[in-house]
């Protein structure tokens, strides 16, 4: 017995009333073990052509809930898996998870909607199709550029927003010999064909909205060149408005803390972060000047151990090496980490001190290492457990 096809006559039904045909233990998942049940009739779609399977429950005698993990389609068989099982013959309502249910079909529409446009413009194919939990990516066969992109968008959205009926059937053969529609494969047996006039036509086994204006709006979020390809991200609906709403709230909280209007925070961005690069390096030199006045007070001392605090790990290593170029010995830099410990560097030029390095590491809790001489990295230890190793050496 074949299950009748529920949301291919509806889509849009939330509660049907079915038969168990069949119920059987599937497999001991995470979430304990789960049955396979099948009905004779379903609103469950099963997952498929990229778009993910419904979920929801069953109620027996309206009271007991069956909860329907996901819905898979096996060899023509539909298989609603349950956290519980049902014996054959029991009389069930099915109840879909009406919001996920939606948010498919506007995410399955948007798409075809856009890739309807994509493809006409640039003469290729949608080669592949993933409805994840949070965005849709789908594959083209070609260069999309940007510039494009942002065109189909808007031209997206003008017609989602004209409230476009579409149509969704079974042509006969006559029919669709003489229909131009997009399909990834070729396809065997009956064809079904979802079309919103003007904008897409294609074999389609998912679930749609009955009229455009019901996707609300699209978003692209991402492209990416794949080979000779194109990757891109889609948001429809309600994703895409949750989208909008949480950049506008985060870009809220960054045209405040610029002192920004929302139409400028990019714009003021770039000029800050020309001014904090300018910044850095006046300081940087100024460090430098800095360390190079503090080094002239080991000239010619050889081995020296220094502690300057508030170094970040480059301005470490820039006090190492230049003390190594004005003591003329071991030399080693210490500054205390804002965590815990210290951050470190030793210089020795012309000689192997990874031996000295693996000692020290190991003596004070540290980690890092070199080659050619020298060698940066960490310590967890107190300045008096460092200064203590460093007499001990150097005894």
């Amino acid at each position: 017995m074949q299950t009748e096809k529920l949301y291919y006559e509806d889509a849009y039904i939330r509660e049907f009333e079915a038969e168990v045909i069949s119920c059987s233990r599937l497999t001991d998942g995470k979430d304990g073990t789960v049955f396979a049940i099948e009905l004779d009739r379903t609103a469950f779609y099963p997952e498929g052509g990229g778009q993910t399977a419904d979920t929801g429950y069953m109620c027996i005698d309206g009271n007991d809930r069956v909860r329907i993990l996901d819905t898979r389609e096996k060899e023509g068989r539909i298989l609603h898996y349950a956290d519980y099982p049902i014996e054959p013959g029991t009389k069930v309502e099915g109840l879909i998870d009406w919001d996920r249910r939606f948010d498919h079909m506007q995410q399955h529409s948007g798409e075809h909607i856009v890739s309807g446009m994509i493809c006409k413009r640039f003469i290729c194919d949608n080669i592949g199709f993933h409805m994840g939990s949070d965005t849709v990516i789908i594959d083209y066969n070609a260069d999309v550029d940007r510039v494009s992109l942002n065109e189909i968008e808007a031209e997206a959205n003008r017609y989602i927003w004209e409230a476009h009926e579409s149509r969704i059937f079974f042509p006969d053969k006559e029919e669709l010999d003489k229909l131009h529609y997009r399909s990834k494969k070729e396809i065997a047996g009956d064809v079904r064909i979802t079309e919103f006039p003007g904008a897409d036509i294609c074999a389609c086994c998912g679930t749609h909205v009955k009229n455009s204006a019901e996707v609300g709006l699209v978003k692209f979020i991402s492209l990416q060149h794949i080979g000779k390809g194109t990757r891109i991200g889609l948001l429809s609906g309600k994703r895409a408005l949750d989208f909008l709403s949480m950049n506008f709230e985060q870009n809220s909280e960054v045209a405040k803390a610029m002192a920004a209007s929302l139409d400028k925070t990019a714009s003021v961005y770039l000029k800050q972060k020309e001014e904090l690069k300018e910044a850095k390096f006046r300081a940087s030199e100024a460090e430098e000047k800095y360390l190079k006045y503090e080094a002239e007070k080991y000239r010619d001392k050889g081995n020296v151990l220094v502690f300057e605090d508030g170094l970040t790990a480059d301005g470490v290593r820039k006090y190492c090496v230049i003390l190594g170029e004005t003591a003329g010995g071991r030399c080693a830099v210490f500054s205390r980490d804002k965590d815990a410990g210290f951050k470190y560097a030793v210089i020795y030029p012309g000689h192997d001190i990874r031996e000295f390095i693996k000692t020290m590491n190991s003596a004070l809790s540290g980690r890092g290492g070199g080659k050619d001489g020298f060698a940066q990295g960490s310590v967890q230890a107190e300045e008096g457990q460092i200064r203590e190793f460093f007499s001990s050496v150097l005894a």
